[in-house]
């Protein structure tokens, strides 16, 4: 298969079944802005490669089964309204973000101040990660009844994990969250 197709030469692109769009298109502009935040995610995890802490290795299988599904909403951002989703979200994804969530939060120290991203390169890779998904959460809100709700509340949910995520591998590392000034 190759890389380059030639068809996006003149600023066009084709949705999922076919139809071209220019690739400015809020619809493009959505799916484009998952694949950004699944790339940081990406980012943030190979920061962590040469890391070690206790729950390692259950983040890293948080991530594979979050990047896959950011992949998958992605793809159904990019089928026209109208046409079959291949592949959809369910309550049950979100429940399971929600459960992480929780876990995660639990372990640490509660917030009392509002706190400035940084940390670790791996905490700080997901701040930029949960800004992205916010991005992507305004993109496909703008899509307004062309989107499946389970997309808005599932990357909404997300920008929260990856806000818990962040301050859960500052702890692990030994980095304490840096609080506002003047807080």
């Amino acid at each position: 298969m190759k890389i380059y197709t030639k068809t996006g030469d003149k600023g066009a692109t084709s949705l999922i079944y076919g139809q071209r769009v220019s690739k400015n298109d809020a619809r493009v502009e959505a799916y484009g802005t998952c694949d950004e935040a699944n790339s940081m995610i990406g980012l943030a995890l190979s920061y962590l490669e040469k890391e070690s802490f206790t729950e390692k290795n259950q983040l890293e299988r948080v991530f594979h089964r979050i990047q896959t599904t950011l992949f998958y909403v992605g793809a159904e951002l990019a089928t026209p309204k109208g046409k079959e989703v291949k592949w959809s979200l369910s309550e049950v994804d979100i429940e399971t973000m929600e459960k992480q969530i929780d876990e995660w939060d639990g372990v640490l120290p509660a917030l009392t101040n509002f706190i400035l991203p940084g940390g670790h390169p791996a905490g700080a890779a997901f701040h930029v990660a949960r800004t992205i998904t916010r991005r992507a959460e305004r993109c496909a809100v703008g899509l307004e009844d062309e989107v499946n709700p389970l997309v808005l509340a599932y990357l909404n949910r997300l920008s929260d994990l990856l806000f818990v995520s962040a301050r859960f591998v500052n702890e692990k590392l030994g980095v304490t969250d840096k609080l506002l000034h003047g807080e």
